[in-house]
């Protein structure tokens, strides 16, 4: 059956009911899910576009968000197109992963051609970000003037399979020098892996109100002292506790808390979002590193295929791993004057496009 694609406004009164319907019929990732969208839309004031796919019968086949905003670039603003973001940096905070369209399955291939073609017929941009997608995603097939890798990162996770062969033994998969960092940091502690206490509906406020207090003044730009993200978080965990597609887990031994997760689970894979460390208790200690080698624990006895720390070139993370994939970033732009001149320019000056 033929596909047709095009662009409307947010209708909010049926959106629920088209995308839940369309991710039951769906493979996408936990980022495509409605427990994300839902809950990204209710908690900032943004207003994508909805790019709808449907066959004859009317019938949604591929669903997304594009947001669309004058971004600053080199020389001015540029109409920019954002695929499931709003192209502001406040609201695009969340950090969309595993990007793409919302198809149903056995669908794709056709589904992301009639996707672009309504795309190309877009006369009110110049450029197109496609955060977080899939190294050779169909969606760079779209024509361009010019197509920019802005980023690519690593994805680190553990194997629990592994894990699991290893006996539980996970320590035994990581190196040498990680090895000893967790031991001596459990000898600090007084004995084992700290406990894993599964948060409830009702530890929702005053477990994250503790992950903002242990984050407050670590970073200089720490999203905790954001009160819209601090409120998106809390929805997709009000919203994705009882389904099971968000877990909190908080870490305590003999001597008190040490740390504090949220995570997704999503088809076999657990997936670490945010965190929140006590200070170490010795100079050498590493509380970080027991809360997430205890979650591995966690996760290798429910029988999940993957732990994984979502994407970023953190040394830990790399570090407690025992396989990883990829995401990349990406900027596509249309021919234009001035689009044309920005690229001569940043030639010129050696800079990258991501500057």
């Amino acid at each position: 059956m033929a596909l047709t694609a095009h662009f409307s406004r947010l209708d909010r009164a049926t959106l629920a009911q088209r995308w839940q319907a369309l991710e039951s019929r769906a493979d996408g990732s936990f980022f495509l899910g409605w427990t994300w969208m839902g809950s990204w839309l209710d908690s900032y004031p943004v207003q994508p576009d909805l790019l709808a796919v449907t066959d004859e019968q009317g019938r949604d086949v591929a669903l997304a968000l594009m947001g669309h905003a004058m971004q600053p670039r080199l020389l001015s603003k540029v109409a920019t197109l954002s695929l499931n973001q709003s192209g502001d940096p406040a609201a695009d905070r969340p950090y969309v992963e595993y990007n793409g369209l919302l198809v149903e399955a056995g669908r794709e291939g056709e589904a992301v051609l009639a996707a672009l073609a309504a795309v190309a017929r877009r006369r009110d941009w110049r450029a197109l970000r496609l955060s977080g997608i899939a190294p050779g995603s169909s969606l760079l097939n779209l024509p361009a003037r010019r197509k920019t890798r802005l980023d690519t990162s690593p994805v680190y996770m553990v194997d629990l399979d592994a894990v699991r062969a290893a006996q539980g033994d996970y320590l035994s998969l990581l190196s040498a020098n990680t090895r000893s960092q967790i031991r001596r940091a459990m000898k600090d502690h007084g004995g084992p892996l700290p406990s894993v206490a599964v948060g409830t509906v009702d530890d929702i406020a005053p477990w994250l109100d503790e992950m903002a207090a242990l984050n407050g003044g670590r970073h200089a730009d720490n999203a905790w002292d954001d009160p819209a993200f601090r409120a998106f978080v809390a929805t997709l965990a009000t919203r994705g506790l009882p389904t099971g597609e968000v877990e909190l887990l908080r870490f305590i031994d003999a001597g008190g808390v040490v740390g504090l997760l949220v995570n997704f689970v999503h088809r076999g894979r657990a997936m670490n979002y945010q965190s929140a460390f006590a200070d170490p208790r010795t100079a050498k200690d590493k509380p970080g590193l027991l809360c997430h080698a205890a979650a591995v624990g966690h996760y290798a006895a429910r029988h999940l295929a993957h732990y994984s720390l979502l994407a970023g070139k953190d040394r830990y993370k790399q570090s407690l791993s025992t396989c990883e994939e990829s995401l990349e970033w990406w900027l596509l732009e249309r021919f234009s004057p001035r689009l044309e001149a920005e690229a001569l320019l940043r030639r010129l000056l050696r800079r990258p496009a991501s500057a």
